[in-house]
Order: C-alpha cells, then structure tokens, then sequence
C-alpha cells in the first residue's frame, strides 16, 4: 500500500477523467447559426471573461475567481436551454515578453507561447468548461490581420458633428481630410525614458523616474499616432447609463471624461495681436480674476516671455519636463510658478494682469491656460499667498460663512455687471454679455484626452502605414498582415527611434515610401476580441455577420450578456473598447451600440498574511499545489465559499479543508467502501418519494442555489447545499430523485464528482439518461416551502418553560388547550390556580398561576 495519505474520496482518479471525456465529446462547443446541430429555438447568453496575460509566472489563486464565477453562471445557463458562448484566449502581446528577449535574445513569440502553454494547462486542469475551440490570441497574425484592418478603418474615418457618427474620410467635404481623421499624428509630450528607450505611462513613473530601474524621465514632445476618442466623450459618457454596470464603475467612467459646462473667454494679450482662452466653469467669477497661469509647454510662452525672465523660465521648464502628469497635478504639492514678464487684459473689467506658468496646469487639460480666481479656487489661493497677487471677493456664500476660499454657489458681489445675482444667474447673464461683444463663448468641456496610440516596442501590432514624401497613408487591406521581421537585437535604440527602425529592409516599402516603425499598444488586441470569439476562424472577415448578430443580438444596448474581471481595467479597457465598438457601430460592421450589457467585477484575493500576492512577499498561492492536495472540485468551490464576489479577502488553507470535508461528505451519502477498499453506490439509495422534510429542503435548496446564481451569491448557494446534505447524511432511506437534483445543483460548483456520481447512478438506476451536463435544471414547487407548523414557546409567569409544534392555522384555543395538557406544564400548575392564560398567536402562550 502506499504511504501517500488516503484521499477522502478519488478526487485524483476522477477529475482526469472527466476532463478527458469533456475534450473528447467537445461538450461545451458552442454552434454558431448555419452550423449542424444548431438549435435556433434556443436562447443565447454570451459569458465572457477579461481575458489574461499569460505571465511566464503562470495564474496563482487570485487569477480563477472570475474564471470560476462565469464557469458556474455558463454551466447553469446550458442546464437552463440557453445555447451558451464562453470561450478563452490570450491578450498576449506586452512588455514582460519583449524585456525577456532584450535580456537573452529568445524572440518573443517563444516566450509568449511557453507561458500560454503554460496558463492553458492550469485552467484546463480547474474544469472550466470553455469552447477551446474558439481560442484566439492576439500576437497570432491570423488574429492581429484584423486588428491592423480595424485601425485602417479607423484611420480612414472622421467624426461628422452634425450627425455625431463616424463616417469614411471619403464624405468629408472640407480641406486637409488629415486634419479629422480618428487617426492622426502630432507631437506630443511624453514620459521619456533614455535608460529604457521608451515612452512610459503616467502610471509607471515615480518621483521623475522610471517605476522599474529607477531611470530618470523627462517630459519631451514626440510624433505619436492618436486615436480621436475626444471626439466620442459626449456618447462614451450618455450611453452608458443603459448598461447593468455597477455604479462605482459608471462613476469612474464619468469622471475619467470628465464633462463641465462652462464658458471659454478671451483674454487679449497686453501690447500683442494674440490671445489666451481660456475655460472655466464659473464665468461668474470673472471679475476675481487677478492673474493667469499657462502650462508650462504652452506654446503661447515663447512668444510672449520677456527677455528678464527667460532664463528663469527655461529652467522652470526643465524641472518640469522631470515630472509626470500625477505629480503636477498633486493637490497637495506646494504650489510653485514663474513670471512671464507678460501680462493679459482682464475682459470684464480691463484690468492688466500678470500672466504666470505653473506645473500644476496641464496642457492637456482644457486650453493649457486658467484664469486664477484666488478668492474662490483653494489652488489659486495657494498660488495667490505664495507669491504675493492679489485676492479679491467676488462670491458671498449666502451661509454666512468666510468668502476667502469659499468655492460654492452665492450671490455676486464686486461684479458691476452680475452684483446680486445668484451664481446660477450669473453665470447665464455674463457668458451672454461675452458672446455678445465677441470676448467669449459657452463651451463643453471634457477631462478626456485623445489616445495616445503608438509604442517604441518591437511586440505589438505593426501599423498598416507608409510614409511617402512626408505623408502617411494606410495599406490596401490586400496587404494585411503586416508581420514585424525577426531582429537580432531587440534593445532600445536610447534615441526614441523604434527597434523596428533597425529592419532596413523591412522599413523600405518601395523606392519612395518607408514603414512606419511604431507598434500599437497591448491595448489594441483587447479592444475587440469579444467580437473574434463568435467567429474565430473565418479567414474573409474580422467577424461573420451572421454570427455578430446572434450572440451580440438582443433588445439591449450591449453585445456580451455578462463581463467578469477586475476592477483595474475599469476605465481604460473598457473605455477604449466601447470607442471601437462605437466606430464599428457607426460604419455599419457591428449590430449593437455598445460591446458589454453586464459587468461583474470580482475582489482581489489576498494571500495568508492579508498582503497582495507577490514574489517579492513570498505569499503567493499555486492552484497546481491546492488542486495536489484537495482537488479541483474543493478548489472551485472554496474559492465561492470565501466570500461575496466583489469583496476583497484573504487566502486561508484551512477554508480549503473545510470546503474539502463538505465534498468528501456529498462522495459518501452516496458512495460506500466496501471490504476490499473500493467504493460502491450506498444501498441507501432507492427510488423511493421524499419525506415531507425532505421535500422541504430540498425545494429549498433549488430555490436558494438558483437564485444565488443569478445575483453571484455563490457562498451563500454552497452554504445551503451543506444544509441538504447535512439533512440527508442520516437518512434510513435516500430518495434517488433528490440525489438526482442534487447533483445538478452541485455540479455547477464541483462539475467532477457531480459527474462521478452521476454515472454511477446511472450504472444502477434507470430512470435517467445521458451526462449531468445534459440534465434539466430544478424546478422548485414554492407550495411545499410553505410553513405549515411553528414553533410555539410555552411561559408560566413570563419564564419559558417548554416549546411545542403547533400547525400554522391552529386557534387560539386549540393554542390554549395544547399548552396547558403539555405534561412538564402540567406537573409545574398542579395544585395551583391558573388565572389567565395570554396567547399570541404563533408565536406563545403564557400561562398566569
């Protein structure tokens, strides 16, 4: 025998096999319409999860949580009769893969299929029930052909504002069709790191350096390709108040667009033909305006700096140029600036006032320009006090309260034109009065910036984009894929040149035109995936018509009827993905307005110190050690079990075991072990009809885990089949239809041994046909949840001295008489005079001695 620990059921055995019968009988294949079998009377519902990055590190426990939630949702649906989409894939393309090949030389798409390989085999060895026949990744060029061709789409669109869609360039009646397609080139500034040779993203830099290496970034102007998202704020912002998403995220959605009604107003330039504008969203306040402050890129700087304060204005610029967007824009940094020499004319009362730059304006935000309002903006305040300009009241809160640093909604004062006036009033009569004299306008404006689209990698999707004679212009679409050479050195150039640049002959198109060199971001793969899953393998469109229609057809705005993932993609994935959608919605390729109807985000799980996982912590959990020791089922399951879905919560081994213990106790209410060691269906089991009690929670149980599945109340749904097995596990006899419904139940959760126990039933007993996977779900009878007896406390004196079980409809006397023949309160009155008895009615009787 051998001195491995004895399972407490043949998790090992059992879980390998019925993974290689779902491979083999591709019971989860989803049919598209057209294909044999296809059963148009059937419902669908389309289940999608945020597809991973296959690390080479491979998944730790966090990974599968939404993994496991969806699994169980597209197991219950297809018991449902919905014909369900769940597919998996690889957002593949990245950073970690392309350091890799810099450090030792191996091509990235070696690394890249290692580690899919790798994530593959961990999730298939979880049991999810996935279409592997529809996987896709996006660095397969098969896939990233359509990715190239959606960009040229883009590319050859522009935003019409009269009809607020996109449209083909070709409609375009003006001069200069560059100058509004959704795809464009300009100089930017960017975090650039030399040490790196790449752009970085605000996220990734630290106190002016690099998050990994801690190299020094500066801020620089470089030609990059943009998306025009800008041009979409307004129905990115509308169209999402139809969607079933959390309100957290829609919140961050907005705020991240960022919309403000305001005005834009002029301010002239003293002894100059130019002009600053402005935006602010309190017009009312003009009045306190004492001063201006430009961004320091601003292009308005050099023309106007005077020759005193050049020098200081270059080197303020310098030390600029060292931070990012996030630290300029700290709240809490000490305000610093530098004067122009420059000053503006104040346009609502012809005041000269200075005109400054500072780091805390940025020009990407509004006009790169603010009109500093000490009294009423705590940022300009500081600004104001740290330098000595002047503050001037032009609100009184109609509180009472101190008017220096007020920054609500009062009634104007010091304001010759709006004196008295609420702020709402003011508001409207000054921006009219500008717009009547030219000096400005109302104006809409949004936080959100154009996408900053293109990367100095080598990893990532080439442009389809040739360069003649100064000009770009895209590829006919005969020419796609456009696959990156291979390179003997994948280093960055230092230079901010491509490490594309460095394939000559790859860069020369013809004998007058060049590539373009930069790749496009990780993001790109993941903007429209969902779409490919419902048509991975047709090779003459990015997705069949036919096929778009039906899983991303309904009555509802959105496509995909469930989205699970993290919440750390819950402004920019989803952002960026609802903007191609929108432009494929408006050039007629896709069927629905928006790509997600339901978002479900899951909780971070953490490891068993309360920490995040991480190498450099040493917390970090392996499924493959769990899945070792306890089996898939417990693993699915306790990761349900730990918690709300959407609640961040520590890892505990011991809740494994536990969980573990619950399904070992399911393996034996129906299995035995017999003298020789070998497990056999229980005698207990026979088709005989429920007992009443059994009946109850029974139904109960169908009512309960059906429910939970459709809120993802999935602890709650396991808690209560431990309460039917706990009801069961003493049984004389086992009804085999409430083992039969059971099973179904469980199977969602624990697909293996719910299989297991299936066919060993079906061994036995013919009263059923087929796999678990191809059972009905539960219907539940409410009439038999119905309480038809209650507990009734019986008190003498207001102590209770005993409980009886009495029918729901039983009368107050019937009440009455039941207590006072209860023996125990018999012997207590004996010999004693009962004055009064005191029914409530099902709940007690007490009884006055």
């Amino acid at each position: 025998m051998s001195s491995e620990r004895r399972k407490p059921y043949p998790f090992d055995q059992l879980e390998p096999k019925w993974q290689a019968i779902w491979k083999e009988r591709q019971l989860f294949h989803a049919l598209n319409p057209g294909e044999k079998g296809f059963d148009p009377a059937k419902p669908k519902f389309y289940v999608l999860d945020m597809f991973p990055y296959p690390s080479g590190a491979g998944l730790h426990v966090g990974h599968p949580e939404g993994y496991t939630a969806t699994d169980i949702v597209a197991r219950h649906k297809r018991m449902r009769g919905f014909n369900v989409l769940h597919p998996m894939g690889w957002d593949a393309f990245g950073l970690p893969a392309e350091q890799y090949a810099v450090k030792s030389g191996q091509h990235p798409a070696v690394t890249t299929r290692e580690n899919v390989a790798k994530f593959k085999s961990q999730l298939k060895r979880i049991g999810f029930s996935y279409d592997w026949q529809r996987e896709i990744n996006t660095t397969d060029l098969r896939y990233y052909k359509w990715t190239q061709w959606i960009f040229l789409r883009i590319y050859n669109s522009w935003f019409n504002p009269e009809t607020k869609r996109a449209e083909p360039i070709s409609t375009y009646r003006g001069t200069g069709p560059d100058t509004v397609r959704l795809a464009y080139v300009a100089d930017v500034p960017v975090n650039w790191c030399a040490e790196l040779g790449t752009v970085l993203a605000n996220e990734e830099v630290i106190d002016g350096k690099s998050e990994v290496g801690g190299f020094p970034v500066i801020r620089r102007p470089m030609r990059q390709w943009m998306l025009r998202i800008t041009a979409y704020a307004e129905r990115l912002l509308d169209e999402l108040d139809k969607l079933d998403w959390p309100e957290g995220i829609k919140l961050l959605q907005r705020n991240w667009i960022g919309r403000s009604e305001g005005a834009e107003i002029d301010f002239k330039i003293e002894n100059s033909d130019q002009k600053i504008r402005v935006f602010t969203t309190r017009p009312d306040t003009l009045y306190g305006g004492t001063f201006l402050v430009l961004a320091p890129e601003h292009s308005l700087v050099d023309l106007i700096v005077s020759e005193e304060q050049w020098p200081a204005v270059r080197e303020y610029r310098e030390r600029t140029a060292r931070k990012s967007d996030l630290e300029r824009a700290d709240l809490s940094k000490e305000k610093t600036g530098v004067f122009t020499g420059a000053c503006a004319i104040n346009p609502a009362n012809n005041e000269k006032i200075p005109i400054w730059i500072a780091d805390y304006v940025l020009l990407g935000y509004g006009t790169g320009a603010i009109g500093g309002v000490p009294a009423h903006d705590q940022r300009d305040l500081e600004f104001a006090r740290k330098f000595d300009l002047p503050i001037r009241e032009v609100v009184r809160p109609q509180s009472g309260e101190e008017s220096i640093g007020f920054t609500g909604e009062g009634i104007a004062i010091n304001s010759p034109i709006i004196d008295g006036l609420t702020s709402a009033q003011a508001k409207k009569k000054i921006t009219a009065w500008l717009e009547q004299r030219g000096l400005g306008k109302r104006a809409i404006n949004y936080k959100l910036r154009d996408w900053l689209f293109s990367r100095q990698r080598y990893w990532g999707e080439p442009f389809p984009i040739v360069w003649e004679d100064g000009r770009h212009r895209g590829l006919d679409e005969k020419e796609l894929p456009v696959v990156p050479p291979p390179l003997d050195d994948y280093k960055p150039s230092g230079t901010g040149e491509p490490p594309l640049a460095r394939a000559k002959e790859w860069v020369r198109y013809s004998a007058k035109a060049t590539r373009e060199t930069n790749t496009m971001p990780q993001w790109a793969g993941s903007c429209w995936y969902y779409l490919r899953f419902c048509d991975p393998h047709n090779d003459k469109r990015f997705v069949g018509e036919e096929a778009e229609r039906y899983w991303m057809g309904d009555d509802k705005p959105g496509g995909v009827d469930l989205y699970v993932g993290g919440t750390e993609h819950a402004v920019l994935h989803l952002l960026y993905a609802r903007f191609w959608h929108k432009v494929l919605f408006d050039l007629g390729y896709v069927s629905k307005p928006e790509p997600f109807q339901r978002l479900v985000n899951q909780g971070i799980i953490l490891g068993e110190d309360n920490q995040k996982m991480s190498k450099s912590r040493g917390n970090i959990v392996n499924p493959d050690d769990v899945i070792d020791q306890h089996g898939a089922d417990a693993f699915r399951c306790y990761e349900m079990f730990m918690g709300p879905l959407e609640q961040m919560k520590p890892w505990s081994m011991r809740g494994v075991e536990g969980v573990a213990r619950f399904l070992a106790r399911v393996w034996r209410l129906l299995m035995t072990e017999n003298q020789a060691g070998e497990w056999e269906l229980s005698s207990k089991i026979k088709p005989a009809d429920p007992e009443k009690a059994q009946q109850k929670v029974l139904h109960a149980t169908i009512k309960k885990v059906t429910e939970d599945i459709e809120s993802f109340s999935f602890n709650t749904a396991i808690s209560q089949m431990m309460i039917f097995v706990n009801a069961f596990t003493n049984a004389e006899t086992i009804p085999l239809s409430a083992m039969r419904s059971f099973l179904v139940l469980l199977s969602p959760f624990a697909p293996h041994i719910a299989s297991e126990l299936w066919e060993r039933l079906n061994t036995k007993f013919t009263d059923a046909h087929g796999d678990i996977t191809e059972q009905r779900w539960p219907d539940y009878d409410e009439r038999l949840l119905a309480e038809d007896e209650v507990e009734i406390v019986i008190q003498i004196n207001g102590k209770l001295r005993d409980r009886m079980k009495m029918p729901v409809l039983a009368t107050d006397e019937e009440l009455k008489t039941a207590a006072l023949s209860n023996p125990k309160i018999q012997d207590r009155i004996a010999a004693k005079t009962v004055r009064n008895v005191i029914v409530v009615p099902r709940k007690l009787v007490n009884i006055v001695v």
